[in-house]
């Protein structure tokens, strides 16, 4: 098995609590109503949502996949950080293992925050990934970030 990481980090002008809850405490409730056209709903199949759950995300219709399972690993509600490991759904393909996500969002010093992803792509036997289809991964991760920012910057009050 091969293991590819990358790290990325962006910024928002959002404090670090909010972007957390709406990312990672809130996402089931929050993330399907307001991106309907990408994510069809967000469950929790087993456990409470803390360490150890294991949720789906179900993706509408028409798109790439159709779901993503994936188990959380470490739920840090005080230091806004969550590692959490997709362990099945088609995004996996035949190339895939499972990919590891460790999502940190710290205080950017101007009420904002910055958001510091690593992310491990464990690959099947020496299956090798497309640098296109890690791009394409990106910028969609990216444009639901800039969408998440944008709608709490518009509504201020939510998970304040």
């Amino acid at each position: 098995m091969g293991v590819m990481r990358f790290e990325k980090e962006v910024s928002a002008a959002v404090a670090p609590s909010r972007m957390f809850k709406a990312f990672f405490l809130e996402a089931h409730n929050f993330l399907p109503k307001l991106v309907p056209q990408a994510i069809k709903s967000v469950e929790i199949l087993q456990g409470d949502g803390g360490a150890g759950s294991i949720k789906i995300t179900n993706f509408a219709d028409g798109g790439n996949f159709n779901y993503a399972k994936h188990r959380i690993d470490e739920l840090d509600k005080d230091n806004f950080r969550c590692k959490y490991t997709v362990i099945e759904g088609d995004m996996l393909g035949t190339i895939l293992e499972s990919i590891i996500y460790d999502v940190k969002f710290e205080a950017s010093g101007n009420g904002g925050s910055i958001c510091k992803v690593a992310s491990e792509f464990h690959t099947k036997g020496d299956q090798e990934i497309k640098e296109e289809a890690l791009k394409e991964a990106e910028e969609k991760a990216m444009g639901l970030h800039k969408i998440v920012e944008a709608h709490l910057l518009a509504n201020p009050d939510l998970y304040a």
